[in-house]
């Protein structure tokens, strides 16, 4: 067909090697139930190999907007090695290879039958931040579920690094009230976090994200 209405969206040529070009951005979609069929590996919870030294568990459950747990969801983590540096050429103070062997940095998680994903990491040292502060021990972590166009981007922190808690840039740029919704709490053998996605009052326990 030639109608306008009917054209292709991208020009058609003849001969042209399709698997070089150039298509743009493709679209947010929800995960829905899917997460479990086409983006599962083998090692996508361990950020470092199993019985690395200093490893510890990290264990996110999402809550809903009616305080129910969210089974098809997924999370992806990614920190800063134990020194605070990434092995990465857009570190500022150059790439370094982090001292535990197989630290990867980065960490994917599905939701069990109580919207619970773990992830075996280490503890992420601090890193420099603007205007000489300094950002306390923290793990970026990206939300996927169903419903969710976007993915919500948050953080955890450490709730024994008290010190660099109370100092960091981006804890302090939260109300007070809301900052304690970022910190995990303690458990055996590593750490958890709650993360809320929905609360309609504006005081009340919704977890902060961020926009990137």
């Amino acid at each position: 067909m030639t109608e306008p209405e009917f054209a292709p969206r991208y020009p058609v040529v003849t001969g042209a090697d399709f698997t070089t070009a150039s298509f743009g951005r493709t679209p947010s979609q929800t995960v829905g139930p899917y997460v479990h069929i086409g983006l599962l590996w083998p090692d996508g919870e361990h950020v470092v190999p199993p019985g690395s030294e200093g490893a510890v568990d990290l264990t996110f459950t999402l809550i809903d907007g009616s305080r129910n747990p969210v089974t098809d969801a997924m999370i992806e983590t990614w920190q800063a090695d134990a020194d605070g540096r990434f092995d990465h050429p857009d570190d500022p103070r150059g790439a370094v290879a982090p001292r535990t062997e197989g630290f990867r940095g980065f960490g994917r998680a599905f939701a069990d039958e109580t919207g619970t994903m773990s992830v075996t990491t280490i503890k992420p040292g601090p890193l420099p931040a603007e205007n000489g502060t300094v950002e306390a021990p923290h793990i970026d972590v990206g939300i996927f579920a169903r419903g969710m166009l976007e993915r919500l981007v948050t953080r955890m922190y450490f709730p024994d690094e008290i010190e660099a808690n109370e100092v960091d840039p981006v804890l302090a740029a939260l109300p007070e009230h809301k900052r304690a919704r970022l910190v995990a709490r303690a458990v055996d053998g590593g750490y958890h976090l709650d993360i809320v996605v929905q609360n309609t009052d504006p005081d009340g326990d919704e977890t902060p994200f961020f926009a990137l």
